[in-house]
Parts: C-alpha cells; structure tokens; sequence
C-alpha cells in the first residue's frame, strides 16, 4: 500500500431543498490503522441511496444522523488491506458501511463478505439491500399473488424495476412502471419485461393510468409519492395493497408536504396502505437468498447497475438520484483492489 492519504467527502452542510454540491466537502486525513479485533479497507465501490439524504438532516426517522463534518456515510464493498479481527483475512472482499472515503477501518460489525463468484456490483444491488428491499416489499407487504394488476413508481430505479420483475416472476398478470423519460419506458418493456411503462412527464398521467387499470389496481408499489400516489389511490381495486417504499418526490422539499387527498378510496375500496424499513426484516436474509439466486441463475430476473467512476463524483452519484438521471442502481467505482 503506496499511499498514505485517504481522501474524504464531509458533511458540509445541510441539505435545504434540492441536495448539492454545496452540502459536500473534500478533506483527507491519514490512513487510519485497525485496532484489536478491526481490519482495514479499501473502498472499491459505493452505493447510494435516497435515504442518505435523510441521513445528512438534523433529526433522522430511523437512523443515526450526521454531524457537520462527519464522513458522509454509504455502503460499500472494501478489500481487506490489513487485519487484527478473526473472522476478516487480508485480500477479503467486504460489503459494509465503508462512507465516502479511500479507507475506513471496521469492527466487523454489520460487515458480510462477498461470496465467492458475485461481484460487488450484485452485491451492491440485487443481492443487497436494494435487492431485499424489492423482494419483501413485493411479496410480504404487496402479498402479490398471481393475477394481479400492479403499478410501479420510479420503476427505473434501483428498487422499482427489481419489484416490478418479482411481481411478473410470481405471477401478475399485468406490471405497469412508471418512469421519467421515452428511454427508460423503453427499457422498461423491452429489456426488464414489464407489460407497459408510462412517461409520468406526458401530459394527463391520470388519465393513462385509469386507462392502464380499467378495473383498478390490485398492488401499487410505490416509491415516488406526492401526486403520484394520489393517482394510485383513485385506481384501486378492491382489497388493494398499497406499498410505501419510498417518497422521493418529498425528499427535497423545504415545506411541509400535504398528505395524498385521495386517502379515503382505501376505506371505499377496503384498500390497505403499509409501510416498511428492511432493517426489520434482516433475518429473513436466507429466504431472500434462495429465492432470488435461481431467478438470476435462469434470466428471469435481470438486474442493472449504473456505474461512474472515480472518488470525485461521489457528491453526483448521489445527486444523480434526485435528477433522475440513474438507472438502476447508482454504484460509483472508487479503486482497484490491491
């Protein structure tokens, strides 16, 4: 190991409206050196997620905030450089909360290495929380069964477009996404498999999607919120489960956002609206696993990462999330192992 520089990207300052350039700032500091029972690694990639902006906030739902200051925190795969931990050997691959630097030191905790065969990309993806977050979403809280009609927000996303194979793969009769440009309805149908995907920057949304369900949804896994989810709520059929992953289309408000106005067709149409946070659910890891192993083995479930390089595009790999520039999951490849 040549260098002796680890390169950071710190909270600079919190985010007020749309994330920045101006929240994020570049420091280096010494490589660090693991303690008893530690290791040490190299950061090879990083995956974002709109969460972390939540994350940079003075107060945070469910996970332990930022200080100004404070290395921007992410996951990621490392390669072990140097190890005092029994259960980390040097030249291990390792997916843990590596942040945005070169190099961090871990205690192993909520580490887990990468299985031989699977690339950090997988791992990072449909093989990660991304991945987990999709399958459970879909099939526990959605309960989609076969002959289901479901709609997908922000189904080009990382999350989106995972939920929206698991649900044709378990037998939906129709999968609908909804995307932001011509390109990503495209890959949406020709590529991922879904039955139809609508631009929700065309004129009338509402109309294509009651077009979309004339008899009303059966499952709409939602990701985007906003108005978005009360177009969702006037297409329910009934018995609908509606699944609130995520809301991004909030996440860089600086107001109070209203709630959906629609939220009575669920007491009409004797609809369930259910939210979720996958750390609850971790101990099901296994089932996850060999459920999703043979549909990648045999091409039934396509996962598609979107890749920049270099340590200084960490700040735009995230970003990128609330542009809607990403497709799939945002990775950014920061080394080469040694």
């Amino acid at each position: 190991m040549a260098e002796t520089i680890n390169r950071q990207w710190l909270l600079a300052a919190r985010p007020e409206g749309m994330l920045n350039e101006g929240n994020f700032k570049e420091s280096s500091s010494p490589i660090p050196e693991p303690g008893e029972g530690e290791f040490l690694g190299k950061t090879l990639f990083v995956g974002v997620e709109p969460a972390m902006r939540g994350h940079m906030l003075e107060t945070s739902a469910y996970a332990q905030t930022m200080n100004i200051g404070d290395v921007i925190r992410a996951t990621g795969v490392s390669q072990v450089l140097k190890s005092n931990h029994p259960d980390y050997a040097v030249g291990d691959l390792v997916q843990h909360s590596c942040g945005f630097q070169d190099y961090s030191v871990s205690n192993g905790a909520g580490a887990v290495k990468v299985p031989a065969g699977v690339s950090p990309e997988a791992v990072l993806s449909v093989f990660g929380g991304t991945g987990y977050t999709a399958y459970y979403g879909m099939v526990e809280v959605g309960e989609v069964k076969e002959g289901d009609t479901v709609l997908v927000s922000g189904a080009a996303g990382a999350v989106g477009n995972i939920a929206g194979q698991v649900a044709k793969i378990k037998g939906a009769s129709k999968v609908v996404g909804l995307a932001g440009s011509a390109e990503k309805c495209d890959w949406l149908v020709n590529e991922i498999g879904f039955d139809a995907a609508i631009n929700y920057k065309d004129a009338d949304v509402a109309k294509q999607v009651q077009e979309a369900f004339p008899d009303g949804m059966n499952v709409f896994f939602d990701n985007v919120g906003g108005d978005v989810l009360d177009i969702a709520l006037n297409n329910l059929a009934l018995n609908a489960r509606v699944v609130i992953c995520g809301g991004i289309s909030r996440y860089n408000k600086d107001h109070k956002v209203p709630g959906p106005e629609n939220y009575f067709n669920l007491v009409y149409k004797r609809a369930r609206m259910e939210g979720f946070i996958i750390i609850d659910n971790l101990h099901r890891a296994d089932e996850f696993a060999g459920a999703m192993t043979p549909w990648i083995e045999d091409g039934r479930l396509k996962y598609q990462v979107d890749v920049i390089e270099g340590f200084e595009n960490l700040p735009n790999g995230l970003i990128r999330l609330f542009t809607g520039e990403n497709k799939g999951k945002q990775l950014i490849h920061v080394g080469e192992p040694e």
